[in-house]
C-alpha cells in the first residue's frame, strides 16, 4: 500500500477541466474590467490577471510543480534577466530624441480618410 500512494504522488495531475474553467473565468474577468474604464482596474485585470494564468498554464500544463527544484530556479533567474533587460533598454526606447539621433514618431492614419479615397464610403 505504501507504495501505491507513493506513486500516485508522482503522477498526480491536476484536473484539466477545472483549470481550463478557472482560466475562461478569469479571460472573462480581463475582458470585462477595461471595459468599467477604471484605470486602476484596468491595470489590474490585464497584468495581474495575466501574471496569474501563465503562473497557472506554467504549473499545470507546463508541470512546472513536478519538475526538478532546480527548474523553478533556472525560469526565476530567467524571468529577472527579463526584467532587467526591458528596465536596461526601455529609457531609450521609448524616447524621441538623445545624443546625436532622433527617432521619427509614428502617426496613424485615419481609418476613414482611406475609406474615403478609395470611393467605400459612397456604397453605405
Amino acid at each position: 500500500m505504501a507504495q501505491a500512494a507513493t506513486h500516485e504522488e508522482h503522477h498526480d495531475h491536476p484536473n484539466y477541466v477545472r483549470v481550463w474553467a478557472i482560466l475562461l473565468v478569469l479571460l472573462v474577468i480581463s475582458v470585462l474590467g477595461p471595459m468599467l474604464e477604471i484605470q486602476v482596474v484596468t491595470l489590474i485585470t490585464a497584468f495581474g490577471i495575466a501574471i496569474v494564468k501563465a503562473y497557472m498554464v506554467a504549473k499545470n500544463f507546463m508541470h512546472l510543480n513536478i519538475e526538478p527544484r532546480y527548474v523553478a530556479y533556472l525560469m526565476g533567474t530567467m524571468l529577472i534577466f527579463m526584467f532587467l533587460l526591458f528596465t536596461a533598454v526601455a529609457p531609450d526606447v521609448m524616447k524621441y530624441e538623445g545624443v546625436n539621433w532622433t527617432k521619427e514618431k509614428v502617426v496613424q492614419p485615419d481609418p476613414g480618410a482611406a475609406h474615403a479615397a478609395h470611393g467605400d464610403a459612397e456604397h453605405h
